[in-house]
């Protein structure tokens, strides 16, 4: 079973679950997920099945999209619900203006990344004390859709890697008290279907593909570069933060074949098989 499943992750459950759960539901062999979701956080998780899986990067490095709700006047020391709250009744200022594009920013220690070979959330749990280094991350939009008393409401697109805990925790006393992921790249929550696995052809939909004869994709499937006139077919799929990749997906009459690399010399060729 190769292909991609749209989840709508519900709050409770961590990522990890749901991919196992789904996998086990769908009889899949192996399944990964491309992109944590808090377990409090709800909202899109692409699945990976079989195949899938080796194209991963790919979908992990896809723009996202949220809706925050924070709650203003009190802070959190993991910066949503699960932590220690503090009611501190400063609400942040009503003008909002924040910097949009590249911005440096401080991942929280209550995350997952990894600090000599462990969990940062780990570390921080068993009372370590230390610091993430900063990170760049990429912000598209951040717009406050509402705010009324110490509840506010926020849009948010970005690039893959920023956490909107951080951002929140940013605008003053305040902490992400709902999180709902609402698009990976150029995949939305509202096509989410558990019982639907999305084949290959159609989940790679967001490279520039070229499509071979039966001799060239035989040589491809085994790993053999192949002559190419230039011609490709544009990606169907994308979304407008996210460049399509250098990277062409292979394709036959049966099926896609493997993921290519242009070379100088006018072929392609194969670094990621899918036929066996």
């Amino acid at each position: 079973m190769d292909g991609i499943v749209l989840v709508d992750k519900p709050p409770g459950l961590s990522s990890h679950k749901v991919t196992n759960d789904l996998r086990r539901a769908l009889g899949a062999e192996k399944a990964g997920h491309a992109g944590t979701l808090d377990p409090f956080a709800t909202g899109l998780l692409i699945v990976l099945l079989g195949r899938a899986r080796r194209v991963q990067r790919f979908f992990m490095g896809m723009s996202k999209e949220y809706v925050a709700v924070a709650r203003l006047g009190a802070t959190s020391t993991t910066g949503d619900p699960e932590g220690e709250i503090t009611l501190t009744g400063k609400l942040p200022p009503l003008e909002f203006d924040p910097a949009l594009g590249k911005i440096s920013q401080q991942p929280p220690i209550y995350s997952a990344l990894k600090v000599d070979g462990k969990r940062a959330y780990e570390r921080a749990r068993a009372g370590e004390q230390f610091e993430l280094p900063s990170r760049e991350v990429e912000l598209f939009e951040f717009s406050q859709l509402s705010r009324e008393g110490d509840r506010a409401e926020y849009r948010i697109r970005c690039s893959s890697g920023t956490y909107v805990r951080s951002l929140i925790s940013d605008l003053g006393d305040a902490y992400t008290e709902q999180l709902r992921r609402t698009r990976i790249g150029p995949f939305s929550v509202d096509d989410a279907d558990p019982n639907h696995v999305i084949g290959l052809d159609k989940a790679f939909g967001f490279f520039d593909s070229v499509e071979l004869d039966a001799a060239r994709a035989k040589k491809a499937a085994h790993g053999v570069a192949v002559e190419w006139d230039g011609t490709t077919v544009a990606a169907a799929l994308s979304a407008p933060e996210d460049p399509t990749p250098d990277e062409l997906l292979l394709t036959a009459q049966d099926g896609v074949v493997a993921l290519g690399e242009r070379r100088d010399d006018g072929m392609i060729k194969p670094v990621v098989g899918f036929r066996a």
